[in-house]
C-alpha cells in the first residue's frame, strides 16, 4: 500500500491522530469485483472527505447509485502523490471546489472477505473547509452530482437509505459516516 506510515505521519502531526476502526465485513461477489477494480492498479485505500461548511456537509452521487443513495466525496491517492495534494485534487475533481484540510477524524483498517478471498482496505476521513457555495464536479464521468446536504441528513434519512440496500460496503460507509459524526461532536 503507498499510502503507508511514511506518508501519514505529516498528516497526523498536521491534523491530528484520528479515531481508528477496526472492521471485517462479508462482502458479495459483486462487491468484491467493485473492490478489485481499485486493487488491480495496487490501489487499497480511500480518502474521504467531511467537507462541513456549518450544518452542511458536501455529498456526491455516482452514476451507477441507486435513487436516493448519496455520500461525502472521496477517492484514492496517485502512488508518489502527497496526502494533502491528493486529497485537494479529489476534491476539485468531485466537487469542483477548493478545499482546506482541518483535521484527520478517523482510519479505519478494513477487511472485505468473499469466501476465500480477503482484501485489505484503509480509509481515511478527513474534516475539511470550504469558502465555496456552489458545488460543480469536474469529473463528470465519475461523478453524476453533488450536493450540500446537512449533517443530520447524513446521521439520518441517507443512512437508512444506505443500510435498506443491504449492502456490505454502504454499511461500510455508514460506519465511516458515524465514526466521524461522533469525532465531530466529541471535540
Amino acid at each position: 500500500m503507498h499510502v503507508d506510515d511514511a506518508v501519514l505521519a505529516p498528516v497526523r502531526a498536521r491534523y491530528g491522530d484520528p479515531h481508528v476502526l477496526e472492521l471485517e465485513l462479508e462482502i458479495s461477489a459483486a462487491e468484491r469485483d467493485l473492490v478489485a477494480s481499485s486493487t488491480r492498479r495496487g490501489r487499497h485505500h480511500d480518502v474521504t472527505f467531511f467537507v462541513v461548511a456549518g450544518d452542511r456537509v458536501a455529498l456526491i452521487r455516482k452514476p451507477h447509485y441507486e435513487p436516493g443513495l448519496w455520500r461525502p466525496p472521496g477517492g484514492g491517492l496517485e502512488p508518489g502523490e502527497g496526502f494533502e495534494a491528493g486529497a485537494r485534487r479529489e476534491a476539485l475533481e468531485e466537487l469542483g471546489i477548493e478545499v482546506e484540510l482541518c483535521r484527520y477524524l478517523v482510519r479505519t483498517e478494513a477487511l472485505f472477505t468473499c469466501g476465500e478471498i480477503a482484501v485489505p482496505w484503509r480509509t481515511h476521513v478527513v474534516l475539511a473547509a470550504s469558502a465555496h457555495e456552489q458545488l460543480a464536479p469536474v469529473d463528470t464521468h465519475e461523478i453524476s452530482a453533488a450536493r450540500w446536504g446537512t449533517l443530520e441528513e447524513l446521521a439520518g434519512p441517507i443512512r437508512e437509505r444506505l443500510l435498506a440496500t443491504g449492502r456490505a460496503l454502504w454499511q461500510y460507509r455508514v460506519t465511516l459516516h458515524d465514526a466521524a459524526l461522533s469525532t465531530l461532536r466529541s471535540k
